[in-house]
């Protein structure tokens, strides 16, 4: 049997996906202004998740700078479907419009500035495929509401899982016989924070 690579988070730093000016260009505001973003490893497995799963109609819960919007936006582009972005700050959502404007995905990514809890109750599905990444104490409560809008056979996929407050959702999800999910603890550099979970569950 193979040994295991000498210091893996060295190792996969070596394998950080490539991507355009713009998103190396939100990575560094991030740093400057403090603003935790997805990263390019997550960023990229959002893209392919949507990609794969062939997802036209695309929710995201937190906004922020936009920087999950963009790779879900260049996965929604390519099927010629729509991201709708929630975002509680009014500065980020203009933010946030800015940079998926600059990204070319304004046709394809639309930021509401909204309570997410209040906005997703008046929603209606179905979705291919739902993010989250708000406040994790959040999550619990978006559960439902997720498995109501999204199709049987989306996806649900929650950053931030290693979160103490996300415990009561992932408690939830792993016992809720709607979802069949995994939850993963893993190394994702320039993820926030780089030691962190991802939880991803098919809508049965």
């Amino acid at each position: 049997m193979s040994s295991m690579v000498q210091d893996p988070e060295s190792y996969f730093r070596q394998f950080i996906p490539k991507r355009p000016p713009i998103l190396e260009k939100m990575e560094a505001e991030a740093v400057l202004e403090s603003i935790p973003i997805v990263g390019p490893v997550v960023g990229e497995l959002l893209f392919l998740l949507a990609k794969i799963s062939g997802a036209a109609r695309i929710l995201e819960f937190g906004t922020a700078s936009g920087y999950s919007a963009v790779y879900l936006g260049n996965a929604a582009r390519d099927v010629g479907g729509k991201v709708i972005s929630l975002e509680s700050d009014a500065e980020r959502a203009v933010e946030a419009v800015s940079h998926i404007r600059e990204a070319g995905l304004e046709e394809f990514v639309e930021v509401r500035c909204s309570d997410a809890i209040q906005a997703v109750a008046e929603m209606n599905g179905p979705f291919d495929m739902v993010f989250l990444d708000i406040e994790k104490r959040d999550y619990a409560a978006l559960l439902p509401h997720c498995t109501r809008i999204v199709r049987k056979g989306g996806l649900l996929i929650a950053d931030n899982v290693c979160f103490a407050d996300a415990d009561p959702f992932n408690q939830l999800l792993f016992r809720d016989e709607n979802w069949r999910a995994v939850h993963l603890y893993a190394f994702l550099p320039m993820h926030s924070p780089e030691r962190d979970g991802l939880g991803v569950a098919l809508r049965l």
